[in-house]
């Protein structure tokens, strides 16, 4: 089994389900073929965009014996959402239904039944739903939200019946019921030696010889991240509930472990919590970078904080404001500040080797900030970001808008930065000091954070309305964000999404939990209509993909107190209506005709491996036979631990020329707006959602998979699922070298970035 090729390991599972494929090339309204081809993979590609990941979406019907010539085809698309993808407050993915139907035979034929019915059924049999009256040609079928599940096609007296009383005539299964236990070769102890090398050999000697004294080059090879201890890399947490395969219990690292203290006899002072910072045009704010300590889930540590607040303080300026910041680097590493989502000057962005030097310890920059858009952004390093990023540099920026109907009347603002932290019994984990570790799927922590504390308290009275502004801050992780009631199981408040990354939607929606991708903004509002407590949990299916199931993750991220009150009838019918927004629907309006324009320029996004022992290899060729939408839980966390920027390499391709990353050459001119259609392959080695980041502009997301977006509003960040195609129209009104990235943090570490040029009008 060791040398199947991923097709054959695809084509075992679904043959595997006792189907014979109909033959024939014809396919539904959105694309899916009627027979589901198998995929074949494209990490090997160099240029041409992948074909679509029909797997992924599509559920092929195929007959029961007897069932003659029929046959069909179900197309599978997200609800539509103001997110990069739409989930229950549970976390589960939210599909809209279509299917095609062929050579049906006449219901009557087969007993006292008058018509045909579709149905969708968990793997568990239970409950079995009627999704609707079915017949020769495309259907809509409506939504469903199971994880795995099954869609049956019977011939019923009537079309509303609520059990299924006909015979079987077709039957599919979901993609993601093609998850099976592989257990097999991965569970046996691994017969190579572990990443690091044979019993006895010392790590870190070996990649001071490999790369030189001072590492990697990130930005400034003379000032390099200081030597690791003399230390031994220890067992990464495991997931709870998830036994770790035994085949990797001897890996490590290839890289040396680095764990970032203060210099020996200092003590950092203990952090503080974010103060607010109201700057006026013109105004300057001394901002320095140092340690400090924090106790987190009772452990002491020592973390890196900007003005010794975590997260670093809270900046409230004026829209179309400009601001001084002199910056202070008392970190032992080279940095900058980078200005997320906002259109400043090009030289002022942040990117060490790109738009300025690394700030080197001990010295310091003067930034010239300005702010042209009202809304919500932060500000973090770009220079190992998985290293200042996770221990606590980064902070929020309130843009208040200048026109006071901006947004509706709410009772308060609530400014939330979530994040989360990996920590062992001995403190934070280490870091890889030559190269980024955790590079596969990035670095989920196990402790979750609120504004830097691991549990989020708010007193409201009943009646008030709270906007809050969220940005995620976490190096990997996607939440799904929700307001449930801790006395009432099931019960969740509906939410206002108002604005996200840089500024407001064309009109307001309503939503039951909000998708958070790294480095993300939302705006949204939530009424506290009933006194009591609420909990802010983050609801999410993981895959346990060493037994092919999900996990449910319910993490209680804070609570929101109510106490009883007189409420406000005004206030309530403001939250109750949703405001459309004229001004942002005819700005929006300038760009609606290039909507359908074909795309100018592609990316795919893979991956390339080197160096994986057999035993990862072996698990992710059984993992690449369904991919999540989102990896919403580290649930591999020892595979994703022991592999590095050096063994792998995230790729940014430009299909026309084959060019990637940094070899990618792109030129514009202020003026220009560009359509770029961006396919993440489901083909690459350990294909994943990727939240794709574009400095110093704006763009609007128009379609995914074909499918146009009824969600519109400037955004700067997308989210990205594994098999999927977007279209995004890029507004270029700033010039300069911007960077275009994945803001997991240990993507961009592993390469997956590129820069592109606008030149001034």
């Amino acid at each position: 089994m060791a040398n199947l090729s991923r097709a054959s390991v695809a084509a075992a599972l679904i043959l595997g389900l006792g189907a014979t494929s109909p033959a024939g090339p014809l396919s539904d309204a959105a694309g899916c073929p009627l027979s589901v081809p198998v995929p074949t993979g494209h990490a090997e590609a160099t240029t041409g965009v992948p074909e679509p990941a029909w797997d992924l979406r599509c559920i092929e019907l195929v007959p029961v014996p007897g069932g003659g010539d029929a046959a069909g085809v179900v197309s599978m698309h997200p609800v539509p959402s103001p997110f990069g993808v739409s989930v229950t407050p549970e976390g589960r993915h939210r599909w809209q239904l279509s299917v095609r139907l062929e050579n049906l035979p006449d219901p009557a034929s087969l007993g006292s039944y008058t018509t045909w019915v579709a149905w969708a059924t968990p793997l568990e049999l239970y409950p079995v739903v009627n999704l609707g009256e079915v017949g020769e040609g495309e259907f809509d079928l409506g939504e469903v939200s199971f994880s795995k599940f099954m869609v049956w096609i019977s011939p019923e007296p009537t079309a509303d019946v609520e059990e299924r009383q006909g015979p079987l005539l077709l039957r599919g299964r979901s993609p993601s019921s093609l998850m099976k236990p592989h257990d097999l070769m991965t569970q046996a102890p691994s017969a190579e030696e572990p990443m690091g090398g044979a019993p006895g050999h010392d790590v870190h000697d070996q990649r001071v010889r490999d790369h030189g004294a001072h590492g990697h080059d990130h930005g400034d090879p003379d000032h390099p991240i200081p030597p690791a201890d003399p230390e031994s890399w220890r067992m990464v947490p495991g997931y709870p509930g998830v036994a770790m395969l035994p085949g990797m219990m001897a890996l490590e690292p290839r890289v040396s472990p680095l764990t970032v203290r203060a210099p020996e006899g200092e003590t950092p002072p203990a952090v503080r919590p974010s103060e607010v910072v109201a700057l006026p045009d013109g105004g300057t704010l001394d901002l320095t970078a140092d340690f400090v300590s924090k106790t987190v889930a009772g452990r002491e540590v020592q973390m890196l904080a900007f003005n010794g607040q975590h997260p670093g303080p809270l900046l409230e300026v004026a829209e179309n404001t400009t601001i001084f910041v002199n910056f202070h680097n008392r970190t032992p590493f080279p940095t900058a500040i980078h200005w997320h989502g906002l259109r400043l000057d090009n030289r002022f962005d942040g990117v060490p080797g790109v738009t300025q030097d690394p700030v080197l310890p001990g010295e310091s920059f003067r930034y010239t900030v300005h702010f042209p858009d009202a809304g919500i952004y932060w500000y973090h390093p770009h220079h190992r970001e998985d290293i200042g990023q996770e221990l606590g540099l980064y902070g929020n920026l309130l843009v208040e808008p200048l026109d006071p109907d901006t947004y509706g009347p709410v009772s308060r603002e609530e400014v939330l930065m979530l994040d989360d932290l990996l920590l062992d019994e001995r403190g934070i984990v280490p870091f890889g000091r030559e190269a980024s570790n955790f590079a596969l799927m990035g670095r989920f922590g196990n402790t979750f954070l609120v504004n830097g504390r691991t549990e989020y308290e708010l007193s409201v009275e009943r009646g008030e309305v709270v906007r809050f502004y969220l940005t995620n801050a976490a190096n990997t992780r996607t939440f799904n964000l929700s307001w449930q009631s801790e006395d009432s199981p099931g019960e969740v408040l509906p939410v206002k999404v108002v604005g996200t990354d840089v500024g407001r939607f064309e009109r307001e929606s309503r939503a039951r939990s909000v998708v958070l991708a790294p480095a993300e903004r939302y705006i949204v509002e939530v009424l506290f209509d009933e006194p009591g407590r609420w909990e802010l949990v983050n609801h999410v299916q993981g895959v346990n993909h060493r037994a092919g199931v999900f996990i449910e993750e319910r993490s209680v991220l804070g609570r929101v107190s109510v106490e009883d009150g007189p409420g406000d009838a005004e206030l309530r019918a403001s939250f109750d209506h949703l405001r459309e927004h004229p001004d942002v629907i005819a700005e929006i309006d300038a760009y609606r005709d290039r909507f359908d324009d074909p795309p100018e320029l592609e990316l795919v996004l893979a991956l390339e491996a080197d160096h994986l022992p057999m035993v990862v290899e072996e698990a992710m060729r059984w993992d690449w036979v369904y991919l999540h939408p989102v990896e919403w839980a580290g649930t591999m966390p020892m595979m994703n631990w022991a592999v590095s920027a050096d063994d792998v390499r995230w790729t940014l391709r430009e299909p026309a020329t084959g060019a990637e990353n940094m070899e990618i050459d792109w030129q514009f001119r202020v003026g220009d707006v560009v359509k770029l259609r961006i396919h993440n392959d489901r083909g690459a080695v350990h294909a994943m959602h990727h939240p794709i980041h574009i400095h110093g502009q704006r763009f609007l997301v128009v379609e995914q998979n074909g499918i146009r977006n009824a969600h519109l509003a400037w955004k700067d960040t997308v989210l990205l699922p594994p098999g999927s195609t977007t279209d995004i129209l890029l507004e270029i009104s700033n010039p300069g070298h911007w960077m275009v990235h994945c803001h997991i943090a240990e993507h961009l570490e592993a390469g997956m970035k590129f820069v592109f040029d606008v030149e001034g009008s």
